[in-house]
């Protein structure tokens, strides 16, 4: 089978504690229409072959796809997630987790910016 070279990750905005470990109370926002903070699994290294991966995506032709949702769970049933498309690397901070700030190649639709409890304001 031929590797696709592909992360695709998955956030829930609002977690909380009754449904996630602590170990995964991941911080993830907006930070604008096009930029997006996301914090890596909580044991991942930036010297790890995960950590490299992720931020040297686009050398090694590694794509970064995105899903959000803003709650696991609304009226009884599973919350659907969004596809907000490619992302591409811009810095990162700390290791175990890596802070990440990722692109979006395509804005964020603005239904879905008001729902990711954005923490900076969009012009």
């Amino acid at each position: 089978m031929k590797r696709k070279k592909t992360d695709v990750f998955f956030v829930t905005l609002n977690k909380s504690e009754k449904d996630y470990l602590e170990t995964i109370m991941y911080e993830d926002y907006a930070i604008s229409e096009q930029l997006f903070y996301w914090q890596s699994q909580s044991k991942t290294s930036i010297e790890s072959p995960t950590g490299q991966r992720y931020i040297n995506h686009q050398k090694t032709g590694n794509t970064i796809l995105l899903f959000v949702r803003e709650n696991k769970r609304e009226n009884g049933k599973t919350s659907p997630y969004y596809f907000l498309g490619k992302a591409n690397y811009v810095e990162h901070q700390g290791s175990k987790p890596i802070n990440i700030i990722w692109h979006l190649e395509e804005k964020i639709p603005q239904t879905i910016l008001r729902e990711t409890n954005m923490r900076a304001v969009v012009e």
